[in-house]
């Protein structure tokens, strides 16, 4: 039941997020576009209107690809890796980081479904925490498999921080929550942060 629960927390948080940076920008420039039409003017009017049409179509197709984010269990029937590449590539339409992705080690023969989505839903939550707080402009992300257990590492060149300094609601609602799915499935989470250096998070789950 708590796994449900937050798992589910996510999944809300995720919602938010994509709808208003990606989907809503789309749906704003639609708008913006339609607005700007003169009919007085018909070959630039017909620009715009083709153009408002790609866009719609853009915010039609990235709905689409936000319902498969969110339901992590069907994304997951391609596997972890996969995943997280669909993730990636999410992000990166923003434009905004430039991300590096390594897979290493030979993947365990049997795979935890419950343990793949929480490992995914953690992914989702640093990757959030860095597009609000930290000022990266790269992200590099290695998924790797030690003997016993699978290992996700997540790091940025953004602003980083001091950790003890950081305010309680910052803590409560980004690294205790980390902390806390992690733990839920009896993995450990280390954070390496200084200001101006950017962050390190590593996370060890047991597995399978």
């Amino acid at each position: 039941m708590q796994t449900q629960f937050e798992i589910q927390e996510q999944t809300l948080q995720t919602i938010g997020t994509d709808l208003h940076d990606n989907i809503g920008q789309l749906l704003s420039l639609t708008s913006l576009t339609l607005n700007s039409i003169e009919l007085d003017n018909p070959d630039k009017a017909r620009q715009k209107v083709d153009a408002a049409i790609e866009l719609n179509l853009k915010s039609i197709k990235e709905m689409r690809q936000l319902g498969k984010l969110l339901h992590g269990e069907q994304l997951l029937k391609q596997g972890l890796e996969e995943a997280i590449r669909s993730e990636i590539n999410w992000i990166e339409k923003s434009g905004r980081f430039a991300i590096s992705y390594n897979v290493c080690g030979e993947k365990c023969l049997t795979s935890n479904a419950d343990k793949d989505l929480i490992l995914f839903r953690i992914m989702q939550e640093i990757l959030n925490n860095i597009i609000k707080h930290s000022g990266a402009g790269e992200i590099t992300i290695k998924l790797d498999y030690p003997e016993g257990g699978i290992r996700l590492q997540v790091i940025d060149n953004g602003e980083g921080f001091e950790i003890d300094q950081l305010p309680e609601e910052q803590k409560g609602m980004g690294l205790k929550n980390i902390q806390k799915r992690a733990e839920i499935v009896g993995g450990t989470v280390f954070i390496q942060s200084q200001r101006g250096e950017g962050t390190c998070i590593d996370i060890f789950i047991p597995y399978p």
